[in-house]
């Protein structure tokens, strides 16, 4: 928050900066009135306990503080949320432990779909819609914008604008349950031109009824991991484009190769962090819903590893 990267978190940087001032005023304010009640001469002390102090410094110039404090926050929400229509859209579903991600046209239909990184292009602000698929969360990038509520059953909007290119960390602001902290996120933040090329290569792979993401290579491990995503039942959870697997109850893999983190933004996404992962992430990030697949082997999982590799 301290660190600003676009202009809407550099409104929330400076509010910040004002209340932190007003606290250390007040703070010396209320420190030197004790000075003057404990060792004050009798006509300050009297002055300090006088009707016209308390009316003013209790009442009235709380209150106008507050007044403007609450008309200025409120200016500032509504420049982040008020739409101008021109702006990208995308959606961005909390879940225990996880976000599901929705790129949209304009008349609000999905285009492409991802999961706990969510692309944005620099220069210009993005509205993303903030839903709940389950109890409350809070999506919140400090670089890049203000914090915004997830409430199931209600439609939120935010803007979040980069000025330049570059990854920024979020993280779920709401306590929502005993993995909350570990319930992490990434905006990947493109070059204008180099953020239409994704999104159309995005377009493209989610339309594609042969899937665009797996190599033709005679790689062994990911032929069989490939069949082993079948076999394990991983298809009940999870979609890949082009595939028989369309479950939506879990992150979305068709990209999930090209991704800079694993389970939501606390790993990195290397081979390693992959077997791992799969075979136990219920000691990894705590009640989330996937199961650990501890009985699977290390061969099994070394081959479901590279076809999560494979798919980008």
């Amino acid at each position: 928050m301290l660190d600003p990267q676009g202009p809407l978190s550099n409104t929330v940087t400076t509010l910040a900066w004002v209340l932190i001032a007003l606290m250390t005023a007040i703070f010396l304010l209320v420190c030197a009135s004790m000075w003057v009640a404990l060792y004050g001469s009798d006509t300050l002390r009297e002055r300090l306990g006088g009707e016209k102090v308390v009316r003013w410094f209790g009442l009235i110039i709380p209150a106008g503080i507050l007044f403007l404090l609450l008309a200025w926050g409120t200016t500032m929400v509504a420049g982040m949320t008020t739409l101008r229509g021109d702006e990208p859209r995308m959606r961005v579903a909390g879940n225990i432990y996880w976000w599901r991600v929705s790129y949209l046209d304009d008349a609000g239909r999905e285009v492409a779909a991802d999961a706990n990184e969510l692309h944005i292009p620099a220069g210009r602000p993005v509205v993303v819609e903030m839903v709940s698929e389950d109890v409350i969360h809070s999506f919140w990038v400090p670089k890049l914008g203000g914090k915004m509520d997830m409430i199931p059953g209600r439609v939120n909007r935010l803007k979040l604008h980069a000025d330049r290119a570059g990854v920024y960390g979020g993280q779920c602001a709401e306590f929502c349950g005993g993995a909350h902290s570990l319930m992490g996120f990434v905006v990947v933040a493109h070059e204008a031109a180099d953020w239409e090329r994704w999104l159309a290569g995005r377009r493209a792979a989610s339309a594609a009824a042969v899937p665009t993401s797996v190599p033709s290579t005679g790689d062994v491990d990911v032929q069989r991991g490939r069949r082993l995503f079948g076999d394990a039942g991983c298809a009940a959870c999870h979609r890949i484009a082009g595939t028989p697997a369309q479950g939506l109850s879990g992150p979305d893999l068709t990209h999930v190769g090209s991704r800079l983190s694993l389970g939501a933004g606390i790993l990195p996404n290397t081979r390693a962090t992959l077997i791992g992962w799969i075979g136990d992430s219920q000691s990894i990030k705590p009640n989330n819903r996937m199961p650990s697949y501890r009985s699977l082997g290390a061969d099994e999982l070394r081959a479901l590893a590279a076809y999560m590799e494979s798919l980008r």
